[in-house]
Parts: structure tokens; C-alpha cells; sequence
């Protein structure tokens, strides 16, 4: 009597109701019990998919209550009149303002400049750091000798470079730019070898076995493999930026340098408008939240999903 199939081994990512589904299918004969288990099996992988189903609405709902919540806060902690409005305005007071910004143009003009100078600055930075910082972890020598100056980099204030940049370039676009490279370009390179640093070495050797040359191991084997730790490496590179160049337009002030989100925020200090000030520091925290939410989280999310994870990151 032929003895029943077994699977020699089991998906590590495949569920409990996947087994149960397949096992019941396997069988040579199917009872009750059988029919039984498969229908369970069918039962929980349908509120698996409407458990993830309202994940995904939470990942929207969540946030949104949780804004609410610190509006509702913020407006009762200026209706107890403890500061003078003037001092601390109300969420009202800071939207009236950004209607009247946006009716004068400025809120635009601050917003697309500032968005410009940061995507550029930051693909620019990209495109230096990813080279770079493949090279310093391939060699290890190159590594040595300038992977602390790279971490003293990372650490030092980008706002110390504003000066410098200014007696080099004048009041220009190029102070800006230079000040988000420096901001940028270290984290980026820090974190591409922090992902080489954690690639399993039987990777390096199927690709030698498997002939490839230096720039194909870097490219198609290294790169790859890296891909968590350059992620980590990008979304920590575009803080950096994004904060250098808010401390760029704040003290380069002038010249040709155009009319960027620092600039307004710097506005409303030199007129001691709490209102501009506020909006400005909304509108700079929002741009750093839609960047996070409409670039790296997507870009996150299909990653943990390609390599298996995502199931246990979101439960």
C-alpha cells in the first residue's frame, strides 16, 4: 500500500493555514475530516487577507487621529491663555496665515523651491556617495584610511559649512547645494557599507564561482544584497539633506539665493510673526512626512514584501 507524500521541506514564510491547506490536499483519501480541515484552512487565510485589509486602513486612520488629537491639544493649551497670542497662536490663526501666504504666492514659491533644491541636492548626492561608498567597502585598505574621516563627516552639524560656503560661493544656489551635499553624501555612503558589512559571504562566493568580474560582483551581487542597509543609508541621507537646506536658506539669506521654506521661516522671525514662523514649521514638517510616506515607505514596503518580511513587520 503506497504510503501517503510528504513535503521533503516547507517554505520558511509559508503560513500554518497554507501547511493545513496542503496537507488535506495531499491526501490520498478525503473524509469529512479532511473536507473539514480544508475549509478551516480556507476560513483563516480569508481573515488573514481582511486582517491585513485593516492594517492598511490603520496605517492612514492612525496618523490622522493622532494629528487630531495634537491639534485638539494645541488649541486647548492656547485657549487656557497661558502665553499671549501674539506668542503662541491658535491652529486657526496659523491657517488663516497660510491662506493669506497663499493668496500673496509666497507659500508656493517657498514650498516648490525649497522641494527643487532638496530632490535635486539629494539624487545629486546619490549618485556621488553610491560609487564612493562601494569602493571604500570593497577595498579595504581605502576603507581604513578614510572611514573615519566619512564618520566625523556624518556627525559634524551641516550648519557649520553654511559660512564657509558662503565665502565660497556668495550668496548663490551653489552654498545651498554644497551645504545638502555635505549633509547628505556621508550618511549615504555610511549606510551602502553597513549593508555590504551584513552580506553573507557565500554570496561573494556563488558570484566568483559563477565568474564575475568586480564590477559585476559590485553591481549585480553586492548592490543588491545591500539593498537593506542603502535603504536605511538613503532615508538617513535624505534627513540630512532636508535639514541642511532648511539651515542653508536660513542664514544665506540674499544675492541670487531664491525663496525657499528657510527663507519664510527666517521672515517671520525678523517681523516677530509667530504665525509665519509656525506655518513655515508645519509646512517643513509636512514635506518630510509626504517624502517619507509617497517615496521610502513604498520603496520599504516592496522590499520587506520581495524578501518574505513584510507579514511579520505589519502584524
Amino acid at each position: 500500500m503506497p504510503s501517503n507524500p510528504t513535503p521533503l521541506a516547507e517554505a520558511p514564510s509559508e503560513s500554518a493555514e497554507t501547511r493545513h491547506i496542503h496537507a488535506a490536499l495531499t491526501r490520498t483519501s478525503t473524509g469529512k475530516e479532511d473536507l473539514r480541515e480544508l475549509e478551516s484552512g480556507l476560513d483563516s487565510l480569508q481573515s488573514d487577507a481582511e486582517r491585513r485589509h485593516r492594517i492598511e486602513w490603520s496605517r492612514i486612520l492612525l496618523p490622522i487621529a493622532a494629528l487630531a488629537v495634537l491639534i485638539l491639544a494645541w488649541q486647548f493649551y492656547v485657549s487656557l491663555g497661558v502665553k499671549r497670542r501674539d506668542l503662541v497662536p491658535g491652529p486657526l490663526d496659523v491657517s488663516t496665515q497660510m491662506g493669506v501666504l497663499w493668496n500673496e504666492g509666497k507659500l508656493q514659491e517657498a514650498v516648490w523651491t525649497s522641494l527643487q533644491r532638496g530632490l535635486v541636492g539629494f539624487l545629486i548626492s546619490v549618485a556621488i556617495a553610491t560609487p564612493v561608498g562601494l569602493l571604500l567597502a570593497q577595498v579595504a585598505p581605502l576603507r581604513r584610511a578614510f572611514g573615519p574621516l566619512i564618520s566625523g563627516l556624518q556627525v559634524l552639524p551641516s550648519v557649520a559649512w553654511v559660512p564657509a560656503a558662503i565665502i565660497w560661493f556668495g550668496l548663490t544656489d551653489a552654498t545651498v547645494y554644497f551645504v545638502v551635499f555635505m549633509g547628505a553624501i556621508p550618511s549615504i555612503i555610511n549606510g551602502l557599507i553597513s549593508g555590504v558589512d551584513q552580506i553573507p559571504p557565500q554570496y561573494r562566493r556563488v558570484g566568483t564561482v559563477l565568474g564575475a568580474s568586480r564590477l559585476q560582483m559590485a553591481l549585480q551581487v553586492i548592490l543588491p544584497a545591500a539593498l537593506p542597509g542603502y535603504l536605511g543609508g538613503l532615508k538617513q541621507g535624505w534627513a540630512f539633506s532636508w535639514r541642511s537646506l532648511m539651515a542653508a536658506e536660513i542664514i544665506a539669506v540674499g544675492g541670487t539665493i531664491g525663496f525657499g521654506l528657510g527663507s519664510l521661516l527666517d521672515q517671520g522671525r525678523i517681523l516677530s510673526d509667530m504665525t509665519v514662523v509656525m506655518s513655515a514649521i508645519l509646512l517643513i514638517l509636512a514635506v518630510g512626512i509626504l517624502i517619507e510616506l509617497l517615496v521610502f515607505g513604498p520603496i520599504e514596503k516592496r522590499l520587506l514584501r520581495r524578501r518574505g518580511l513584510l507579514a511579520g513587520s505589519t502584524r
